[in-house]
């Protein structure tokens, strides 16, 4: 169920959407609850990351030769951007449980619709990976290897800077998510817009660790390679890191967005309004003082030619 806010991040009066009782059959928001469908969610995400690692990884390990590190990181947003249309109507498309998280954390979606959603979207990619294995297999001389994993070991760029680009970059790709499924983005190009973003992050990071930002892809390929690989003693990195990315893009998403702090679940976090609410004060006397240097500034020029 969608249940959105769309008020400003100052402390103001709450309107919020709650669940109505069953037997409020003429509440306004009463359909929406009647339309979740916990399986149709848990199947949807579980065939659209499926459809994600078949395309990504897929493409990776059938593939490369032809089509290069670019061929990839379209076939990553393509993958993206096609499902978004498919199965968006029905779950919304997260097939990443950072993105569920992300929506979790703003009340976007209810406990029951992430929790069904996670669990499509890691036995979808475990799928995935497994029809990507069998149709690996056909090509002669084929070693499963890395098999397409993320890694911040041997060519890749470390520990630290795996790190630091899974949340930068989850971050960004929450940020883009929360946005374009406002009330203020143009209908009809959230999936275009979220496919394109998740493109670009990978033209960024594959050299880097491969490109992770979604904990189940990350878990989808491990599972098949050998263990000399060392995917699946490095996959905590990738199931942790983008999920810390996720809660960072909440944050910068409420910064730049009109929602409200209080209507997400950060706001039970003890400090963080009093926090937003310093924060505030102090960026308005900042705001305040540079208006005012700059209304100086233009009146004495205008003095000066008077």
């Amino acid at each position: 169920m969608l249940v959105t806010n769309m008020v400003s991040l100052r402390r103001r009066t709450v309107i919020s959407g709650t669940v109505p009782s069953f037997g409020d059959e003429h509440h306004p928001i009463y359909a929406l609850c009647m339309q979740q469908n916990n399986g149709r969610i848990f199947a949807a995400e579980l065939i659209g990351t499926a459809v994600l690692l078949i395309g990504g990884p897929g493409t990776a390990l059938i593939a490369f030769e032809q089509v290069g590190v670019v061929g990839v990181a379209v076939a990553f947003g393509l993958s993206l951007a096609v499902m978004a249309y498919v199965i968006g109507p029905i779950s919304g498309c997260h097939i990443n449980p950072a993105v569920t998280l992300a929506m979790f954390l703003t009340k976007k979606v209810n406990g029951a619709h992430a929790l069904f959603a996670v669990l499509g979207q890691l036995i979808g990619a475990a799928l995935g990976g497994a029809v990507v294995l069998g149709i690996a297999s056909g090509r002669a001389g084929f070693q499963r290897g890395e098999f397409a994993s993320n890694l911040w070991s041997g060519d890749h760029f470390g520990l630290s800077a795996t790190i630091a680009t899974e949340v930068v970059l989850t971050a960004l790709l929450v940020l883009v998510v929360l946005s374009t499924t406002g009330p203020k983005f143009a209908p009809g190009f959230g999936g275009l817009i979220a496919g394109f973003t998740l493109t670009l992050i990978h033209l960024i990071s594959i050299p880097v660790d491969n490109t992770s930002v979604n904990p189940a892809r990350s878990l989808g390929t491990a599972l098949y390679a050998t263990l000399d690989s060392k995917a699946l003693e490095q996959l905590w990195a990738f199931m942790l890191f983008p999920l810390i990315g996720a809660i960072v893009g909440v944050v910068i998403w409420l910064i730049i967005d009109d929602s409200r702090l209080e209507s997400t679940m950060l706001a039970d976090v003890p400090g963080l309004i009093d926090a937003r609410d310093r924060i505030e004060i102090g960026t308005g006397e900042v705001v305040l003082s540079v208006e005012d240097a700059i209304d100086d500034v233009v009146h004495d020029d205008h003095d000066g030619r008077d």
